[in-house]
């Protein structure tokens, strides 16, 4: 298979002394991911739904969970830590309440099913939780806000993430106690696209810490400590180091939360490298509050004051969460996006 098949050379990026990026068809790498998922072990739905997703977060800018991950995912198999062609068990349930076990299967398969099986319950009953345990990693967690929202459901996400090699410190502390962490919500807007809100509760995501150092650029910093604890902005002194929280002592206590609702649904308490991700996911139909399509109504009230403030100078437009993310995607779909050197020749490898 030829990687390069369908792209057009681009001028290296600046700092990127691995060779530079390449505009790549999310077509055509979507092909290559679903082919190497398969040969791990994968069906070809299992394989192109996770090639699927991948590929989506490369589309959106985030990087840090598209096919990068595809190497790792390819290792975990081989390691035992990912079963490929498992489903979402119901372990046990209520009117409202889903508790599932993944049996190490892939997150962006365990999470559709979790994330689909609150959106019926809360169609019946107005409200309510998944919570996932035994699952390996779940790709972008904005994407099943996404498909919450897309149903016409608000909802939240927390989890506690496991099996990554770079921790993120207590505040005070040196030593990586907890994970990135992330969190995420959705909210339905009438008419137009959702507001979801994605982000990790450390000061940078793992997984651009490794975009980061495959294009041999700087991180920003207050981000990683070396380790020896000292604060660096490059990338590959991070590999024994460890990760900031977000926003001090404040994003270190969200991470903290985030790590305990994770253990409550039987989540790994600590981050094991074998990875048992816990996943919170609550979903509520806005007709329970007797808001319904007025309640869209309203978030588009918000969204215009927020959209009408004036800016500040240098600012051509103030984004609501998930804006700007949506507008990569069109113009990555139209026009191809840059996927570095180093690891289109990983993909090639493999």
């Amino acid at each position: 298979m030829n990687l390069l098949a369908g792209t057009n050379a681009r001028p290296p990026l600046t700092g990127a002394p691995q060779g530079g990026a390449m505009d790549v068809n999310a077509e055509a790498l979507q092909r290559i991911a679903q082919a190497i998922l398969a040969a791990a072990g994968s069906s070809e739905e299992e394989a192109g739904k996770v090639a699927q997703k991948l590929v989506g977060a490369n589309l959106a800018g985030h990087d840090s969970h598209g096919v990068i991950r595809v190497p790792q995912y390819v290792d975990q198999v081989r390691a035992g830590h990912i079963v490929p062609n498992r489903n979402a068990e119901v372990v046990s349930e209520t009117d409202v309440v889903t508790v599932l076990d993944g049996h190490g299967g892939y997150g962006q398969i365990l999470g559709e099913q979790s994330v689909q099986a609150a959106i019926d319950k809360a169609r019946a009953h107005g409200i309510a939780l998944s919570a996932l345990r035994g699952s390996a990693h779940l790709g972008r967690l904005g994407d099943w806000a996404e498909m919450a929202a897309a149903a016409g459901m608000a909802s939240l996400h927390f989890v506690n993430a496991t099996g990554i090699p770079l921790r993120v410190v207590p505040h005070g502390g040196r030593d990586g106690r907890g994970t990135t962490n992330p969190l995420a919500m959705g909210v339905p807007v009438a008419g137009g696209e959702p507001v979801v809100l994605d982000f990790a509760t450390s000061a940078i995501a793992e997984g651009k810490v490794r975009v980061a150092r495959n294009k041999g650029v700087q991180v920003p910093p207050e981000c990683l400590l070396d380790a020896e604890g000292r604060p660096t902005t490059d990338p590959a002194r991070a590999a024994d180091g460890a990760l900031l929280p977000v926003a001090g002592h404040k994003g270190y206590a969200i991470g903290l939360a985030m790590q305990l609702f994770g253990v409550l649904v039987g989540g790994d308490p600590v981050p094991e490298n074998r990875g048992n991700f816990g996943f919170f996911f609550l979903v509520v139909d806005p007709a329970l509050f007797g808001a319904g399509d007025g309640f869209r109504g309203r978030v588009e009230e918000v969204r215009e004051a927020v959209k009408g403030s004036r800016r500040t100078a240098g600012t051509e437009e103030i984004l609501l969460p998930g804006e700007g993310s949506r507008r990569r995607r069109e113009r990555s779909l139209a026009q191809g996006f840059p996927i570095n050197r180093a690891l289109l020749r990983e993909l090639r490898d493999l």
